[in-house]
């Protein structure tokens, strides 16, 4: 379907942040835009702040004055309404109250033409929902932005029980005429962003509440190792606890209870105390002027106890861990190369340490199962030839002096080590597992394609990769029995493998992801 023509009127309801964003794009794209909000002023100072906003972008260069000024030509506040009834498209972006959104489509739908394609922003709300009651909610759909929506590449085109497939694929087009990174979407708990994104702060908050590590070290692992922008608490405290834990909890209980989706008790007590982030000034960090901020723990060198490069031995295969040996390798170190024993994971020997990428295990019990005293187990990184920063951790039976020469073998290769207590999958796999085990449920729910759950996931939330395209560059087989080992450790529901995973791991088969 070919995208919306400019001379389309587009009809932005709502003038807060959301709704001025969304007004800018359309009009950035040429479209006439109409901005309505029922409080009296607020479009016209909406209008006003976008100016004020393309006049920086033209004093740094990265706009023309002639075109800011075109943009904003193309942008007239509406006092009422009625004068939205020429209209090609409305977009609603109004507050999160279900009432309130499907009295305004209904009298929307009286008032605009029988082709206007009439659709909401809303993040957590059913469209089928909100389409309850409307004579014809084949023409309703999500256009699901980000905020800051001219910034924020994403756009979730989000389709209810009713919604036209041609509607549906209209708005696809016409967001990515605006620039945008359109996905499709069935209308389910969360659509995508909202629903496949909770692992990332669950299972950083369930290793803070076991005592696996603290927040500044969690973080650290997850942007030095994981590549993401920031960590799961820095995050959740830009996002705001309130906020966070609010949509946390909609996605539990609209699944039923599903413990996937369980809400923290740590976080409702930071909402409970008011310290919702930086908004508040505090949340898991202090925002206060001088406060002091919490460095990450590190594994320290007390005195090198290498008289010379070591010799690393490794038996098997390494996997997604291979980049790691080839940059130890680079510090000079003799490898020596020895075949696996049959059906065992590689591992690399130095000295008395045994060292393994994570397999959802944990250290104590691989050991015992390995019959390996001395097991340290490492985490996932990213990017192995680029990572600053890896976990690891280290058998309860292990002989803690094996630590220290560990240490100094990263440390040759720019690598420092955090410990964590011995948690099964680390921190950076386990976190990469569940969001791949979310987006494989997504896929197998029918909610969106392989393509669109990477592309959500990235554009939404700039997660460095893709959760399906990370899976199968760790091995999908490998991703099945983290969370097999997982659930085992944990015996709980929630860490059960999804069942489109499994197919994945048991035939070798892809998802089918395409390069964003």
């Amino acid at each position: 379907m070919p995208p919306l023509s400019k001379d389309t009127i587009v009809a932005v309801i709502g003038a807060g942040a959301m709704g001025a964003g969304i007004a800018q794009v359309a009009a950035s794209y040429g479209h006439q835009v109409k901005l309505f909000d029922k409080a009296e002023g607020a479009a016209s100072r909406a209008i006003d702040s976008i100016g004020a906003g393309l006049g920086k972008l033209v004093s740094r260069g990265k706009l023309d004055n002639s075109e800011a000024e075109a943009i904003l030509s193309r942008l007239q506040p509406i006092e009422e309404l009625s004068q939205l009834a020429d209209a090609g498209l409305v977009v609603e972006a109004i507050i999160e109250n279900l009432d309130i959104k499907r009295s305004l489509f209904a009298e929307l739908e009286q008032l605009c033409a029988a082709d206007t394609l009439l659709t909401s922003n809303t993040s957590s709300l059913s469209i089928t929902s909100i389409a309850a009651g409307m004579q014809h909610p084949e023409r309703f759909a999500g256009l699901h932005f980000f905020n800051p929506a001219p910034i924020m590449k994403l756009v979730e085109v989000i389709s209810g029980l009713d919604t036209d497939r041609n509607v549906a694929e209209t708005l696809y087009a016409s967001a990515s005429a605006w620039g945008k990174k359109p996905v499709h979407a069935r209308s389910t708990p969360g659509f995508i962003v909202n629903r496949l994104a909770r692992p990332f702060y669950a299972e950083g908050l369930r290793l803070l509440e076991e005592g696996a590590a603290d927040t500044a070290t969690i973080d650290a692992l997850l942007r030095d190792a994981g590549g993401f922008r920031m960590g799961p608490f820095e995050l959740m405290d830009l996002i705001g606890h309130d906020v966070n834990y609010a949509v946390t909890c909609s996605v539990f209980d609209a699944y039923y209870g599903d413990q996937r989706f369980l809400p923290s008790l740590t976080q409702k007590a930071l909402v409970d105390g008011g310290r919702l982030g930086r908004k508040s000034g505090r949340g898991f960090y202090d925002y206060r002027a001088d406060a002091a901020q919490p460095q990450p723990q590190s594994l320290s060198i007390a005195g090198s106890t290498l008289a010379e490069l070591p010799t690393l031995i490794v038996e098997g295969d390494l996997g997604v861990a291979a980049p790691l040996l080839t940059r130890l390798q680079q510090t000079g170190i003799h490898i020596v190369r020895r075949q696996g024993l049959a059906n065992q994971q590689g591992r690399l020997l130095l000295g008395d340490a045994v060292l393994a990428l994570t397999d959802g295990r944990m250290a104590s019990e691989r050991a015992v199962t390995e019959a390996t005293a001395n097991l340290v187990l490492f985490d996932l990184a990213l990017d192995y030839q680029q990572a600053s920063r890896l976990a690891i951790a280290i058998a309860d039976q292990a002989d803690r002096r094996v630590l220290q020469p560990v240490t100094e073998l990263f440390a040759l290769a720019g690598i420092t080590l955090s410990q964590l207590d011995d948690a099964p999958g680390l921190a950076v796999m386990r976190t990469v597992a569940m969001l791949a085990n979310e987006a494989a449920d997504a896929v197998m729910q029918q909610v969106c394609s392989a393509a669109d759950a990477d592309i959500a996931m990235q554009f939404g939330v700039n997660y460095p990769c893709g959760p399906l395209a990370w899976a199968e560059a760790v091995g999908t087989q490998r991703i099945y029995q983290v969370l097999t080992h997982m659930q085992q450790a944990y015996g709980e529901d929630r860490y059960r493998p999804s069942r489109q995973l499994k197919r994945m791991a048991v035939t070798g088969g892809h998802f089918h992801v395409n390069a964003a």
